[in-house]
């Protein structure tokens, strides 16, 4: 990725995914039609996810430049979902670790999706929450869930009758969230890392959920690693399956909209 130079830094918006398997960075300047560009990062495992992040910011050349706005995404899956009218701010912390067992050095913090009707809670490391927000001063934290479930929700509400399970595939995992009409049925995160997990786990939940094999429709995105593979299994039990465009950084393209 060229780096911003510090005249145009403050007209981008800078979006980076934080995940234990490497970060991944998005560089967009609102006034220019191109789709911003994203690159991986590869992390050193020796060393903190704060010390991986400062590197990087070193590497790029971003230290101490100054942009526009922040969007920071946490892939993992320490996370859930909360309807509206049960959410309060102040009881995040409690609601969160009734689901996840509470780890040293976490932060709890909250997204609220009004077009869902949903709140996500999620964790993220404090070390690195600290030192963006002593970096920077309009820095926004987002669950990787929270766009993907705003971008999913969007799409669904256009897709007529059918319903739709969206995968969102990572190294170690695949993130599932199932909608109808723009309403969301499931969501979860399910450790796999080869395509035989996959299939079977989106199969599982293709069953459970008793969505019709001809009518409703699986779309795929994020890491679609040996992705002949994995179709050509799932088309043997799923009429229509696709994979998303800009699949591998879907929700860094699509965090952008977020306020």
């Amino acid at each position: 990725m060229t780096a911003t130079g510090s005249k145009k830094s403050e007209q981008c918006i800078l979006s980076i995914r934080l995940s234990t398997d490497g970060f991944s960075f998005s560089v967009y300047d609102p006034a220019e039609e191109a789709a911003p560009e994203c690159v991986d990062y590869a992390v050193d495992e020796s060393l903190s996810l704060a010390a991986n992040l400062r590197q990087a910011f070193r590497d790029m050349g971003w230290q101490g430049l100054p942009f526009r706005r922040i969007n920071v995404l946490v892939a993992g899956k320490r996370f859930t979902f909360l309807p509206l009218e049960f959410f309060d701010e102040s009881t995040a912390g409690m609601v969160f670790h009734h689901n996840h067992p509470e780890q040293e050095g976490e932060i709890v913090l909250c997204n609220v999706l009004r077009g869902c009707g949903l709140a996500v809670l999620f964790g993220m490391d404090r070390t690195v929450c600290d030192f963006l927000r002593e970096q920077y001063t309009d820095v926004h934290f987002y669950a990787q869930a929270t766009p993907l479930i705003r971008h999913f929700s969007e799409r669904s509400r256009t897709a007529g009758s059918n319903r739709q399970l969206y995968a969102h595939l990572r190294k170690t995992a695949v993130d599932v969230f199932a909608f109808e009409d723009g309403k969301l049925l499931l969501g979860n995160s399910l450790p796999c890392t080869v395509t035989a997990d996959r299939v079977y786990y989106l199969l599982y939940l293709w069953k459970t959920l008793e969505f019709d094999q001809e009518q409703d429709e699986l779309h795929l995105a994020g890491f679609v690693e040996d992705e002949e593979a994995l179709l050509s299994e799932l088309r043997k039990f799923i009429q229509k399956v696709s994979v998303a465009d800009a699949a591998r950084h879907l929700d860094l393209q699509s965090i952008i909209p977020c306020e």
